[in-house]
């Protein structure tokens, strides 16, 4: 942000404090009472230098008054400098808006970023609570792609262990026709059943570690009724990731790893790290100071277990893509389980990229918890369906006011966009209570709510014939109130874009197009774009083009869709 005044402020560093190794930031004040760009550099300055920080902060307001598309310097609190930039310079700093909205060019040299996210399980629906990760995971991979990183996204199926012992017996006791012909449906109907059913007969968890272990030997008929099962899984699994714009480079099961776990826990026992347990199993222990109790890495009958494959699972990707990190986008519930498994590679001594578990909420029903064991998983299709049919609902009832010429496919933006819209527009951090006119929203801070702002910007520039990249003028004598906040909201997109990558936190990002929306909207409502005399007409048409462009990138980066009419 603000590419001319930090090679200004840069110099200053240069000519007056060389050898100090620290580069200016500037950022835009929350209030335009205190300029359009500040700097706390000064205070860094003076702190290393053991000097007065307001004196440190004259140097670079003697440096910089008077300086080329500056109108005004002046020092503010303990010691940070506010600068007032003309016309002429805020429009030049737009350069770099501009150039934000183009995905960065590719760092070559660089190691890859490996994203894993959404990780459903086979023979199992996706649940509203599968939106978390799948969304937020997908949209963290869209920003460290659109700022040039090279980026793997990764989907890590659960296709492998007990529950499909669990769901073989079920279907020979309860199925009641041949495994080809089942639906997903049908599968957790039967996954639900035997879990009522085990309360009462034990031994048919017995029956499914046996079931299982067979498949891990390979047995043929276990191995076709396997695969049956995860192509039907997948089958609606990926129409729904289509509906909702999620895309992946690679989809690895859990099963992909089985041939590659033997190796890493003979590693382990000849490194010490995986010792004997009860009954023979193998586990791995933790310093007493981490305060976590040992893990489990291979059961006592020689079954694998989730530590087993994701052990193997970072090893491949290791070995495979060399990452400079490797991001897990799971729920918090699993902190636990991945400060076991970061524990672990660890001690194994290998060579390690970042190992980042991505903390999520949870996501919750207000009266109500989720359980696919109990069969009360309110599966993701009937949210956006719920969704679509609301939004057509607001478009019959609007009528001609609604400008478009697919009603459906307007209705289908609007709807899956509200229900995605609710995901990244919140801190990821945070447990989600799910109530469904929160999340089917479509005022306020919602996806209709940018969508129709985008769709608002792109008919002023049809009403003008300027539909192409309108050019910003060079001369501007004044700016209106508006105009400039507009401005000072555009130059920040870079930043935000940079934050929302670097702290993983994509509400970032959809709180920033919310304030963008708002600001053009009261810029669209107060000054006259179409019908104004030149230079100004151009420069808001300029400034039109501009945050539709910006809203365009940003919501797509979000996996939102935007219409060109609404």
């Amino acid at each position: 942000m603000f590419l001319a005044l930090t090679e200004k402020a840069n110099a200053v560093v240069k000519q007056h404090f060389s050898g100090v190794d620290l580069n200016a930031v500037w950022t835009v004040p929350k209030e335009s009472s205190f300029g359009d760009a500040s700097l706390s550099l000064p205070l860094q300055l003076a702190s290393k230098l053991k000097q007065k920080p307001r004196d440190v902060a004259q140097i670079f307001v003697d440096a910089l008054t008077g300086a080329d598309g500056i109108e005004k310097v002046e020092i503010a609190g303990a010691g940070y400098v506010n600068v007032w930039l003309t016309p002429a310079g805020l429009l030049r700093e737009l350069s770099q808006t501009r150039e934000a909205c183009v995905p960065a060019v590719k760092r070559e040299k660089e190691r890859p970023v490996i994203v894993e996210y959404s990780q459903p399980n086979i023979a199992k629906p996706l649940g509203i609570h599968h939106i978390l990760s799948t969304v937020v995971g997908q949209t963290i991979s869209n920003l460290y792609r659109h700022l040039g990183y090279s980026t793997v996204a990764i989907n890590h199926l659960g296709d492998w262990g007990t529950q499909f012992g669990k769901l073989a017996v079920a279907v020979e006791k309860w199925g009641k026709k041949p495994v080809e012909k089942m639906t997903l449906g049908d599968f957790l109907e039967l996954y639900v059943r035997f879990h009522d059913e085990v309360e009462k007969d034990e031994t048919l968890e017995d029956a499914a570690r046996a079931a299982f272990r067979k498949l891990e030997e390979k047995d043929p008929a276990l191995t076709q009724f396997w695969q049956i099962v995860v192509k039907t899984t997948m089958r609606e699994v990926e129409a729904v990731y289509e509906r909702l714009g999620i895309h992946f480079d690679h989809v690895h099961g859990e099963s992909f790893y089985q041939e590659k776990m033997q190796t890493i826990l003979d590693e382990g026992k000849k490194k010490g790290v995986f010792i004997e347990g009860e009954k023979g199993a193998l586990i791995a222990m933790f310093p007493e100071k981490t305060g976590m109790p040992p893990a489990i890495v291979l059961k006592g009958d020689g079954s694998t277990i989730y530590h087993t494959r994701d052990l193997a699972t970072i090893r491949y990707r290791i070995d495979t893509w060399h990452p400079q990190s490797l991001l897990y986008v799971v729920d918090v519930a699993q902190q636990l389980y991945f400060q076991q498994l970061f524990d672990m590679v660890r001690q194994l001594g290998w060579e390690l990229p970042l190992l980042e578990h991505v903390v999520l909420g949870r996501m919750r029903f207000a009266d109500r918890s989720m359980s696919t064991r109990k069969g009360n998983i309110l599966r993701l299709q009937e949210v956006l369906d719920e969704a679509v049919t609301r939004a057509q609902k607001i478009i019959d009832e609007r009528g001609d006011s609604i400008q478009t010429d697919d009603p459906r496919a307007l209705a289908e933006m609007m709807g899956t966009g509200a229900v995605v819209y609710g995901i990244v527009s919140q801190n990821r951090k945070m447990d989600l209570i799910f109530d469904w006119d929160k999340m089917l929203s479509f005022e306020g801070n919602s996806a209709p709510y940018l969508q129709y702002t985008y769709a608002r910007a792109k008919s002023v520039l049809r009403k003008a014939g300027a539909e192409g990249e309108s050019e910003m003028p060079q001369v501007i004598a004044a700016l209106t109130e508006r105009e400039r906040i507009l401005i000072r909201t555009l130059l920040q997109f870079a930043a935000v874009l940079e934050d929302a990558r670097s702290s993983h936190m994509p509400h970032t990002l959809a709180n920033y197009l919310f304030g963008l929306c708002q600001d053009f909207n009261a810029f669209y409502n107060v000054d006259p774009i179409v019908s104004a005399a030149e230079p100004q007409r151009a420069l808001r048409l300029a400034l039109t083009s501009m945050t539709a462009r910006v809203l365009k990138t940003g919501a797509e980066i979000l996996t939102l869709r935007v219409p060109e009419r609404m």
